[in-house]
């Protein structure tokens, strides 16, 4: 921990944190993570490009999954430079500008990315409570209004978080706890008061994934509540089969959140490797995880990618 005598107000350098005791071996660490990158890019240009152009998969679940395949994307080219710059490179120095920045995309595409995880799950109860008027609810017009809603929250919500930073002082050199910025992270580094940082970060907090979680929870409460009005167990089995894939995805979001919360707050220090790849895996888990999930739980995605690389084929031949 470096001094706050030579403290400064939006000119310090921050150094980024590989893991503890591994440092000789980060080349070969950044072998894993660079294969996590380059599948977690294809897979979610893969989603997106067959839902573009696949019009059997213009529904609103699919349009949806298009939203948290983009927002995947972007948590990826958010959190994926400065892993590769540590670990690849062996660079850990960040500027003040390009940290602040890089903290404000990876907060917007994460309260993106649990927007559309509450969009998917309201679009599970509707097709499940009402499905007669599932077409006439959730019309394009209707998505593209929750979709710019949830994009204007992000920013909203995270806007304020760069900029209350700059007034803070920091150290002219300082050590971050991961390879890559977080808000909280920034605010425990700072020389002076913080208790307005912290503060816009825990309402940030609470109006996004904690808001988000808890009607996430309620949708599937309903929905469970639905299903049970059902006669018939096969029609039962069936409806709740829907929101599977959902379902594991929003837990693949989630959990590791939740891991790395209770192990920041019970033994981080005694475990330093540990609690950096529970950091690390938090960010690399649900990019390239999603895509799988989906690939292997809808058979329309399934179809629709069979019939892409039939016609490749044909025009190869």
């Amino acid at each position: 921990m470096f001094s706050c005598n030579t403290s400064t107000s939006g000119h310090s350098t921050f150094l980024l944190t590989g893991f503890p005791g591994l440092e000789a071996s980060h080349y070969w660490v950044s072998i894993p993570i660079n294969l996590i990158c380059a599948f977690s890019i294809l897979g979610n240009g893969i989603i997106l490009l067959l839902i573009c152009t696949d019009p059997a998969l213009c529904e609103p679940m699919y349009i949806f999954l298009s939203m948290l395949a983009a927002s995947d994307l972007g948590l990826c080219a958010s959190t994926f430079p400065t892993m590769m710059w540590l670990f690849w490179l062996g660079a850990c120095e960040l500027p003040f500008d390009l940290c602040a920045a890089q903290m404000f995309f990876i907060h917007a595409f994460t309260y993106v990315e649990s927007g559309v995880l509450l969009a998917m799950a309201f679009d599970r109860f509707v097709a499940i409570r009402e499905p007669l008027h599932y077409a006439t609810i959730l019309t394009y017009s209707a998505m593209a209004k929750v979709g710019a809603a949830i994009l204007v929250r992000a920013v909203l919500l995270n806007l304020p978080g760069p900029i209350l930073l700059r007034r803070l002082l920091f150290p002219q050199i300082s050590v971050l706890s991961h390879c890559y910025c977080l808000h909280c992270d920034l605010v425990g580094l700072a020389c002076s008061d913080t208790q307005i940082n912290s503060l816009v970060g825990l309402v940030s907090i609470l109006f996004s994934l904690g808001l988000d979680s808890s009607l996430i929870v309620l949708s599937y409460a309903l929905i469970l509540q639905t299903v049970l009005g059902i006669a018939s167990p096969g029609e039962q089995l069936k409806a709740l089969n829907t929101c599977v894939s959902h379902l594991c995805v929003v837990l693949i979001f989630y959990l590791p959140k939740l891991g790395l919360s209770v192990l920041h707050r019970v033994e981080k220090h005694s475990y330093p490797a540990l609690a950096v790849l529970m950091a690390n895996l938090h960010f690399l888990v649900p990019p390239i995880m999603n895509p799988i999930v989906y690939c292997i739980k809808s058979k329309k995605i399934r179809q629709s990618l069979l019939k892409h690389f039939q016609h490749k084929r044909v025009d190869v031949f």
